[in-house]
């Protein structure tokens, strides 16, 4: 297995258009989840890759892992009897009031999730292992969960990947940092929003000055500082490369994150470079923006032609 990556997915509701949650009559449904996300990008890309998870035993948490397969991604599973199928509510708007996220997501089953109840043995063999700061944001015992399998993989000799994808309606930036520093011997790749570094990671100055401080600190391999619409650095190796974003029309822009590291991760995975990891990462991004929803399912024919310059003029 390629890559394996663990973590909760929701299901999003989201009313058409503009539309107000209080006064929507219709909802579009849909799954969506960091960690699978992830998955389901590298997946379009070339990876084989596998989501591990626990679900409650109901059409909501089928629904979930039905999705997931049909978008190329094979689910693991532990199905429990107890806890529900958390979900949240995108309420989508332009300036000023931009999209709202309302998360109903309380005692999720996945929040009881424990190493004895997962497939471990595929994160042990697989080539890379990935998750991210959402997942120990939710419960004492998946921040317990998720440091353990990032142990597993890290004895196991799989490189491990972690977006710190911080949430302010989650955690406090104190705590998130206090556990995320737990977790940061065990990663080998990390991938932090500049912001989220300054916020967050308490770290101060450029780019390249964070991703350097980090990796000294920690011992990361690699470090990715993504930075919105200036695009992304990485630090490896010592050496420092630069890629910018890729112009695109937002659709929907929920998930760009993720698509930049099912891209960036993807490449990596079938031997690419650094540089041309972060390429793939931006263009994944990029055409993630012209699609609705949280998953960027795009082909790699269409990632490719991003990078030859293509335009987006009609197909015929």
């Amino acid at each position: 297995m390629d890559l394996v990556t663990f973590g909760e997915t929701l299901l999003r509701f989201s009313p058409s258009e503009q539309e107000r949650l209080e006064r929507a009559t219709e909802l579009e449904f849909r799954a969506a989840g960091a960690e699978s996300n992830v998955a389901v990008n590298a997946g379009r890309l070339g990876a084989e890759t596998a989501w591990l998870s626990k679900l409650p035993d109901s059409p909501l948490g089928r629904k979930v892992t039905a999705t997931l397969r049909a978008q190329g991604t094979e689910p693991d599973v532990a199905y429990s009897e107890d806890g529900r199928q958390g979900t949240y509510y995108l309420e989508p708007a332009g300036e000023p009031r931009g999209t709202n996220v309302v998360y109903d997501r309380a005692n999720a089953a996945v929040t009881t999730a424990t190493p004895d109840e997962l497939a471990t043995e595929r994160v042990e063999a697989a080539d890379y292992f990935y998750t991210s700061g959402i997942t120990p944001a939710l419960s004492e015992t998946l921040a317990e969960t998720t440091a353990a399998l990032l142990e597993l993989a890290s004895d196991a000799g799989t490189t491990t990947a972690l977006d710190v994808n911080y949430r302010a309606k989650l955690w406090e930036p104190e705590e998130a940092r206090e556990v995320l520093e737990t977790l940061f011997p065990d990663v080998d790749v990390l991938v932090v929003a500049a912001r989220d570094a300054r916020r967050v990671l308490a770290r101060e100055g450029d780019a390249e000055g964070i991703a350097r401080e980090l990796a000294e600190e920690f011992g990361f391999e690699t470090v990715v500082v993504t930075r919105g619409a200036d695009g992304a650095l990485a630090l490896h190796g010592g050496d420092v490369h630069a890629q910018p974003a890729f112009e695109s029309d937002t659709h929907d822009p929920v998930g760009t994150g993720d698509a930049f590291v099912g891209g960036f991760l993807a490449r990596r995975i079938e031997g690419g470079s650094v540089p041309d990891a972060l390429e793939w990462g931006a263009a994944t991004a990029a055409l993630k923006r012209t699609i609705p929803g949280d998953t960027a399912l795009v082909t790699r024919e269409e990632v490719e032609n991003v990078l030859t310059g293509g335009t987006g003029e009609i197909d015929r």
